[in-house]
């Protein structure tokens, strides 16, 4: 499975993006996906996980109710749609495919990556 992320760049502060993560395979259709993200100087860290059919989502605490994710699974698509955006965003955003179908917030439990979209958010 190759993922491709992409919808990154560079926005002012309060703005908004929307990140997009492509499958290659419908493989990735039944598995659970999450977004990271990694700051120059930091861990990676989860932002965002979805399970297999939507129905299931958790975000680390610091984007709750200014991201949200989404799946399109006729598209093999996972979306992070991202609001508010604050310059403590700023970070490589990376989307990756969960070895099961139920979403994961350990890094561990991911078996395929995107190579990361950049994302810049200036005050």
């Amino acid at each position: 499975v190759q993922l491709q992320a992409s919808g990154g760049g560079l926005v002012q502060a309060g703005g908004s993006l929307r990140l997009s993560c492509t499958a290659s395979r419908r493989t990735s259709s039944n598995n659970g996906v999450g977004w990271f993200r990694q700051a120059p100087g930091k861990e990676r860290e989860i932002v965002a996980a979805i399970n297999w059919n939507g129905g299931d989502t958790t975000y680390t605490d610091s984007v709750k109710g200014r991201f949200t994710i989404s799946r399109d699974r006729s598209k093999d698509t996972v979306y992070l749609q991202m609001d508010n955006l604050k310059p403590e965003d700023t970070a490589i955003y990376y989307c990756a495919v969960a070895r099961s179908s139920g979403l994961s917030t350990r890094s561990g439990s991911y078996s395929y990556w995107g190579q990361g979209t950049q994302v810049t958010v200036s005050s």
